[in-house]
């Protein structure tokens, strides 16, 4: 089995890559969907995060005010206090799921795909080496990864000057943030550019889809 990180920074077209790898026969967990999951009323990493940052950051419904939440964490400073509580649980459940494909499918390729695979402090021993054999970088320009973030954010809605400004700051904040990803990106075993229309994106893919299988065999023995 082979285990593979999918990274890049912001509006990259990470999940994008995902999606296809997944069409062509991946395996594929998407960090920020099991944090989701993680968060949700009852899990202890809800009970944590209350616990650390206070009811405000409960809405009326019971559920987690992400907002509020991420206002607290980036405007505060607090960023590391909510990392150290979401990341080991994320980590540790990812490492469960590919666990799982791997006792079922020997020959599998296990993707796991992330923002912050070489940021995060909480990857155990061994770091992010340990936990993929594979790395796989998507890229995009500063300028097409802000208009993606911006359009994701709007959801089609037209934006006021002042709306849009702020978008942009945020993306930049975020970009930031991930000052460390971009810092490995040449490093990455294999890196696929995701400046074009996404036919573009998808034969990349799919010229690399074959070199993650024969790796996985030859793993597997």
């Amino acid at each position: 089995m082979l285990r593979v990180g999918l990274t890049g920074g912001l509006g990259s077209g990470k999940s994008t890559a995902g999606a296809m790898l997944a069409d062509l026969g991946a395996y594929v967990f998407h960090a920020d969907d099991i944090a989701r999951e993680l968060m949700q009323p009852g899990q202890a990493v809800y009970a944590a995060i209350v616990a650390k940052f206070g009811p405000g950051v409960v809405k009326a419904d019971g559920q987690l005010d992400r907002a509020e939440l991420a206002q607290i964490a980036f405007g505060e400073g607090r960023i590391e206090e909510l990392n150290a509580i979401v990341h080991p649980a994320t980590i540790a459940r990812q490492a469960e799921l590919v666990d799982e494909v791997a006792a079922r499918d020997a020959d599998a390729v296990a993707v796991v795909e992330s923002a912050l695979i070489f940021e995060t402090k909480y990857a155990g021993e061994g770091g992010w080496q340990k936990r993929f054999d594979r790395i796989i970088f998507i890229k995009a320009s500063r300028e097409l990864q802000i208009a993606r973030f911006v359009g994701r954010s709007s959801n089609g809605r037209p934006l006021s000057r002042e709306q849009r400004a702020a978008l942009e700051t945020e993306a930049w904040r975020r970009l930031a943030n991930q000052a460390e990803t971009e810092r490995h990106a040449s490093g990455c075993d294999y890196m696929l550019i995701n400046d074009g229309p996404l036919e573009q994106l998808r034969v990349q893919l799919d010229a690399l889809w074959p070199v993650l299988q024969a790796a996985a065999k030859a793993r597997a023995g």
